[in-house]
């Protein structure tokens, strides 16, 4: 399995065991990871087997396992889905800092993701949960990876910086730091902590206002 990719249309494609080709197999392994995503939020990620989730989809065990052979795929399938999902929002914040003049750029991203997380009850189930496999964790990192260039790419077409090996590392190091915050938050709260988004708002506001400063 692989990280998600983008298809020509613009949409995304998660790792699967076997790609389906036609509308009908489109439709049905769609069917199945929203059965997974239900039970996932409903019953936990301990309920996320085969079984479980072919019957929830009202599929045959034999029709789950041509693209997700067992749990761990699932798993593998949702947090490609949410990766995929948090991605295509960085790229539209990215589209949309070419044209429009931020204030407070922090506060703009800040507050895109809390609303995401409010509203992706299965990503929060998933990651509170303990059943992360060793891929999702790789993948993990590069999804952080890509995050990062997305603010880098805000910053540059903000006017905000230059382009170096220096802005690279800082805006990992502001994903890094935002992500552990915003999951705090969340575990904290279903609407998210707000006085700790409130902290993670300042305490980001002053590192990348730190980070720009080194080119003016």
């Amino acid at each position: 399995m692989g990280d998600p990719t983008p298809d020509p249309d613009g949409t995304w494609q998660v790792p699967l065991r076997r790609t389906p080709q036609q509308a009908r197999s489109k439709a049905r392994l769609a069917r199945v990871l929203q059965a997974a995503e239900r039970v996932l939020v409903r019953e936990g990620a301990q309920a996320l087997t085969t079984t479980r989730i072919a019957a929830e989809a009202k599929v045959s065990v034999g029709s789950l396992y041509q693209y997700l052979p067992d749990r761990d795929a699932i798993v593998d399938a949702l947090a490609a889905g949410y990766f995929a999902r948090l991605e295509t929002t960085m790229a539209d914040l990215v589209r949309a800092a070419t044209t429009e003049r931020w204030e407070d750029p922090v506060g703009v991203l800040i507050d895109t993701y809390a609303a995401i997380y409010r509203t992706e009850h299965g990503f929060r189930a998933l990651w509170f949960g303990s059943s992360l496999t060793e891929q999702i964790r790789a993948a993990d990192r590069e999804h952080k990876r890509r995050m990062a260039d997305g603010i880098r790419h805000i910053l540059l077409a903000l006017g905000l910086a230059r382009d170096d090996a220096a802005l690279s590392h800082a805006c990992h190091a502001a994903v890094l730091a935002a992500d552990a915050l915003a999951q705090e938050a969340f575990r904290r709260a279903p609407e998210g902590d707000p006085a700790l988004l409130d902290e993670a708002r300042t305490m980001l506001r002053g590192y990348l206002a730190g980070v720009t400063a080194r080119y003016r």
